[in-house]
């Protein structure tokens, strides 16, 4: 059996695996070709880890939020691209998407004023910038939901042959 950690500012992959429980040289049997000293390296941020050992990771610890925290903290066009998502649960994020549904839904004529020339004059700019937010916003809530759904499903709550048969299916 593997010793425990002692150390005070542990990342969040150090953090991830212990929560699951896992020693590094359980880790590595589960990740098959990431090694325990190099899992031992990400941990001590001697080094980043690749994109392949970050999905490895989540799957191996249940974390699919490491997937995301890659993107936005360690990789350069996510750190630019992707929104940082967090867990939430199933209804706050339903609210949250509702909510941002119900906002557009008002905007949704002004949206189409301002975008059918093609153009945005200056006029429109502001109103077209809210608008874009209260999209960002819903963008992030499907963000959430696949995170949550992904959550899920790494804890056996979600049968997932079945989703694939469906998801597959459309």
């Amino acid at each position: 059996m593997g010793k425990r950690s002692i150390k005070e500012n542990k990342n969040i992959y150090q953090l991830s695996r212990e929560a699951a429980g896992l020693t590094r040289d359980k880790a590595e049997e589960l990740m098959e070709y990431v090694s325990a000293e190099r899992i031992e390296k990400i941990e001590s941020e001697k080094s980043l880890p690749h994109p392949d050992e970050v999905l490895k990771m989540a799957e191996a610890y249940k974390a699919p939020t490491l997937c995301n925290y890659f993107c936005t903290h360690e990789c350069p066009i996510g750190e630019k691209y992707v929104d940082e998502v967090t867990m939430k649960d199933l209804s706050q994020i339903t609210l949250e998407t509702l909510a941002a549904l119900n906002t557009l839904e008002k905007a949704k004529t002004r949206f189409i004023e301002i975008t059918v020339d093609g153009e945005i004059s200056d006029d429109e700019l502001s109103d077209f910038l809210k608008i874009q937010k209260e999209l960002n916003k819903i963008s992030t809530t499907v963000d959430s939901l696949r995170l949550w759904v992904d959550q899920t499903v790494s804890e056996g709550k979600i049968n997932k042959e079945l989703l694939k048969q469906i998801e597959n299916a459309k």
